[in-house]
């Protein structure tokens, strides 16, 4: 029995596009001066949330707990500002208890003044912290919106005050001792960007892309210069908060000794810190750095540093002249110098390398070996093997049924073909990850679930084939549509799991590229789906009978689709090599990363 193929292209178009719609995601920006929600209505006037925080003075540098709770509410706005004039804007910054229910917001020209909800699942306890920055006035007050439904909110609720005593004159910058306190030794600004020379000959360098030039905007570069006792260190990258690398044992993070460059109100901190687990690094008191400059000019972040090659009095540093893997990491970071986890996967050396030893440049990976093989044989088998399989399928029965391969008709031999490859593809790309991770990954969302309902259908089909009646039994029509269902619904979780990994850390290619060529490659393979569609439709209305007298013309069905063979072999032609130019994109993407 033929199976409509227009059935694939609605079913895959109404999944794809019913991904898209979401729940409120709280980037409530346009809240950031009135704080009021755009909900068409007034707010109510007596607050039945409370706010309050753990204490009633702060100095600059402090992190106050700050707690909002009351009955379930949905959305949530919460802001620090200057208690004399709560019209002004935002005060300070936040750090997250809970990214799950609570995200930071950027008001005005404050980095993450504000945190708000991440949906609009009920809630009744929210936890935040707030950093006093070094400008605070000398009173600050925490304000609060609530929305517990859509048209019922309270606005600007009152909160605790908190106070600064002591607080220095308006006419003394507040940063005037920042460079003197920030490390133990002298600190200056570097007059120009950083350059490649000595790359491989007098120095060690990474850089990221390969060969770029730190005065790009888009380099990331890393060189280390041995003289006599010491190694003069120069990193460089795009980043408003941080650069940080790190000299580890193993590829996994963890036990490493970590270099980072914080951004702290448009100056640089330069510290040292030792890495225990996943946890977030404690930066060093106190460090051995010398000859520390920086520079910050249009986004990117530049610092260079001067440490001896031993350091035994210093817990947690590593010798220079033994060899590492190297971790090259960026982020975001907080006014008070917090840092947060950095939201892709750090730049790691393919090998261990004596920073000390032979000058080389090289470049690096954001992404491990077995996660790149995972991704290439998951997209040559669901970009090309399980495509042009069903395309055979589908529409080239009648085209190559007189045809014979090993004592089989040519389409099924080679639609089996290209099936048996795909199972074989996606059962060793299924593997991968689990090697990779040592198990399941917390991490990554609904990418993993889906992933092994696609495993799980992909070998169903296959056995369920093994069991398929003959052409004519009563249950052959049963079959066709579960094998069809099944596959269609495969290929269908598929893609949507291709979508979803494509921006996992482990991978993350090139944003939006990556969305785009993928939704290309949809609208490609449904595109020569209806067209072929429409081409079997116009052979079919070409199959009638006529009734003159006792005469009789009848044109098979056979007859008019072989009719068509010549074109449905050019459609085929090109149909392959789109998906080989979309899979050659993909798996060069792959190569980059």
């Amino acid at each position: 029995m033929e199976l409509p193929g227009l059935a694939f292209a609605v079913w895959m178009f109404i999944c794809f596009y019913a991904s898209v719609d979401g729940y409120p995601s709280g980037k409530v920006r346009e809240a950031c001066t009135n704080m009021i929600p755009c909900h068409g209505s007034s707010p109510q006037p007596s607050p039945e949330h409370t706010i309050t925080a753990n204490g009633t003075e702060f100095k600059p540098g402090d992190k106050i707990e700050v707690h909002l709770s009351g009955p379930d509410f949905e959305g949530f706005f919460i802001q620090a500002r200057d208690a004399e004039h709560l019209d002004s804007p935002a005060v300070g910054s936040f750090v997250l208890a809970d990214r799950r229910i609570s995200q930071l917001l950027t008001c005005g020209r404050t980095k993450n003044s504000a945190v708000s909800h991440t949906s609009k699942a009920k809630k009744k306890y929210i936890k935040v912290y707030w950093i006093a920055p070094g400008d605070a006035p000398k009173r600050v007050q925490f304000l609060a919106t609530v929305v517990k439904k859509y048209k019922t909110f309270w606005v600007k609720i009152p909160g605790p005050v908190v106070s600064q005593p002591n607080v220095p004159s308006p006419t003394t910058p507040s940063h005037a001792t920042s460079e003197a306190t920030s490390t133990s030794h002298a600190v200056s600004y570097l007059s120009k960007p950083f350059n490649t020379s000595g790359c491989g000959s007098t120095k060690f360098c990474i850089r990221n892309p390969s060969n770029c030039d730190p005065e790009s905007a888009s380099c990331f570069f890393l060189s280390f210069q041995h003289e006599k006792s010491s190694v003069f260190i120069e990193m460089s990258g795009p980043s408003e908060g941080y650069l940080a690398f790190a000299l580890s044992h193993d590829q996994w993070m963890g036990g490493d000794d970590a270099y980072l460059c914080i951004n702290e109100d448009h100056r640089v901190h330069v510290s040292t810190a030792f890495l225990k687990g996943r946890s977030p690094p404690v930066l060093d008191s106190e460090n051995a750095l010398e000859d520390v400059s920086w520079r910050l000019v249009d986004g990117v972040l530049q610092c260079s540093f001067r440490r001896s090659i031993r350091l035994p009095a210093y817990k947690g540093r590593f010798n220079l002249d033994a060899s590492y893997y190297i971790f090259l990491a960026d982020g975001e970071a907080s006014e008070g110098g917090l840092i947060y986890k950095h939201h892709r996967q750090p730049l790691i050396t393919d090998g261990i390398y004596n920073v000390t030893g032979l000058p080389q440049d090289i470049g690096g990976s954001r992404s491990p070996r077995l996660i790149k093989a995972h991704g290439a044989l998951m997209f040559v088998a669901w970009i090309t093997t399980v495509s042009i399989g069903v395309i055979v399928a589908r529409f080239f029965k009648p085209v190559w049924s007189h045809s014979f391969l090993f004592g089989k008709e040519m389409w099924f031999q080679v639609h089996r073909m290209l099936m048996l490859t795909t199972v074989m593809l996606t059962s060793i790309s299924f593997v991968l990850p689990f090697i990779y991770r040592g198990g399941w990954s917390q991490q990554a969302g609904f990418h993993p679930y889906l992933g092994c309902t696609v495993m799980a259908l992909t070998i169903v089909q296959p056995l369920m084939a093994g069991f398929r009646p003959s052409r004519h039994a009563p249950r052959r029509q049963l079959f066709n549509w579960f094998h069809w269902s099944t596959g269609t619904t495969a290929r269908i979780l598929a893609v949507v799991t291709m979508f979803l990994g494509m921006d996992l850390p482990a991978l993350d290619l090139p944003d939006p590229w990556d969305t785009y060529t993928m939704i290309g490659f949809v609208a490609w393979h449904v595109g020569i789906d209806v067209l072929l569609e429409v081409h079997s439709y116009c052979l079919v209305r070409k199959v009638e009978v006529i009734e003159d007298d006792r005469v009789q013309i009848l044109q098979s069905l056979t007859s008019a689709e072989g009719e068509g063979r010549l074109f449905k072999q050019v459609v085929l032609t090109i149909y392959v090599c789109g998906n080989i130019v979309f899979l050659t994109a993909f798996l060069a993407a792959i190569n980059q990363i």
